[in-house]
């Protein structure tokens, strides 16, 4: 049967006949590579689309999220991974929605660890983030964490957020993440002119206070209001000259060939470092080397990407782990070259960030 890409305003499925009874990922052929020659090293796993903030960049106040039962389930997270590990990814990245929310996080993390993976780190707003929280994640098998932190004022984090939370127990959750060894601890930091943008060198400044990797993130068309506007992106660039007024940083090589981040040291050897991810001025898509799947069991080859393949459905139908990665390789081959926001052709997803997945 032929396999085609769902477009994520459709609502049909892919059928796959009979099964094996088992998609886990044993002694399947290693490699993805996709037709531009990456190789496919990452996963981006979102486990639920739901989400305690509503980020005015990111989600309005009345969204609505996916019935539970459309969700993957722990069991089927596990064994999506499974698959994609048994073709060759290497780390994973477990996301949301708020991935917090999930009561079998630990489950999930602690299934994939036993199948084997170099890396499993999460993403998260911290706002639930514990001490307890942050032990039973590393004892399960967590290696990382990221946390979102775009303003260290309270009055314009809750503001920001359309919650209660303030930015003072974010801040504490990125240090109890940092004390539990959920090492390197990241923060990444929205940058939106006329909101936030008077704040990168307090946030640039936090770095050095707590040692850890503050990352500085262009603003990218991926809200739910389609709202966005190029008038309100702080390139890169920019933010790198105004931090450098203050603290002299040096360049130093990325963490990988592929990692999204242009990373900076301190040049006084202060701790902590400065990452600058310029999504729109400066794409790195020629390296990219992951693969997204939604909380709702789909294949997106690009957070942008404008179509996307079912594997939920087809796994719940009995697919064999053959089948399942047959899906898996189609949608690698379909990976787009790069995202295009800067070219008038540049479509917004329907899907906005949460619903995809960090």
């Amino acid at each position: 049967m032929m396999f085609i890409p769902l477009t994520i305003e459709s609502t049909c499925t892919d059928v796959i006949p009979t099964p094996a009874p088992s998609v886990r990922g044993k002694n399947l052929d290693a490699g993805l590579i996709d037709s531009h020659g990456r190789q496919i090293r990452d996963l981006r796993l979102s486990l639920t689309d739901r989400c305690n903030f509503r980020c005015v960049y990111c989600m309005d106040p009345d969204t609505r999220f996916r019935p539970k039962e459309d969700l993957l389930t722990a069991r089927e997270a596990i064994e999506i991974s499974s698959v994609c590990i048994g073709l060759g990814v290497r780390r994973i990245r477990l996301t949301g929605g708020e991935p917090t929310l999930r009561p079998d996080l630990a489950e999930i993390i602690a299934g994939i660890r036993h199948i084997g993976v170099d890396d499993i780190a999460l993403t998260t707003n911290g706002a639930l983030l514990d001490r307890g929280m942050a032990q039973r994640l590393h004892e399960a098998g967590l290696d990382r964490i990221t946390v979102s932190l775009d303003s260290i004022r309270n009055d314009r984090f809750e503001t920001l957020t359309r919650s209660s939370t303030s930015a003072g127990t974010v801040i504490d959750a990125i240090r109890i993440a940092r004390d539990e060894g959920l090492d390197p601890v990241r923060v990444n930091a929205v940058v939106v002119r006329g909101f936030n943008d008077d704040e990168v060198l307090p946030l640039a400044s936090l770095a050095r206070e707590l040692g850890v990797d503050m990352r500085f993130i262009e603003y990218m068309p991926l809200d739910s209001a389609r709202a966005w506007e190029k008038e309100k992106l702080v390139p890169a660039a920019e933010m790198l000259e105004l931090i450098q007024q203050e603290h002299r940083l040096v360049d130093i090589a990325r963490d990988r060939t592929s990692s999204p981040a242009r990373v900076f040291e301190f040049a006084d050897g202060s701790p902590g470092r400065i990452g600058m991810i310029a999504s729109v001025t400066e794409p790195f898509c020629g390296a990219c080397s992951r693969l997204r799947v939604t909380a709702d069991g789909k294949l997106r080859p690009c957070l942008f990407s404008l179509a996307e393949w079912d594997v939920l459905g087809p796994m719940r139908q009995g697919a064999g782990a053959s089948e399942i990665q047959s899906i898996i390789r189609r949608a690698v081959a379909a990976k787009e070259a790069g995202h295009q926001i800067a070219s008038e052709q540049f479509v917004q997803p329907a899907r906005p960030m949460s619903s995809i997945g960090g």
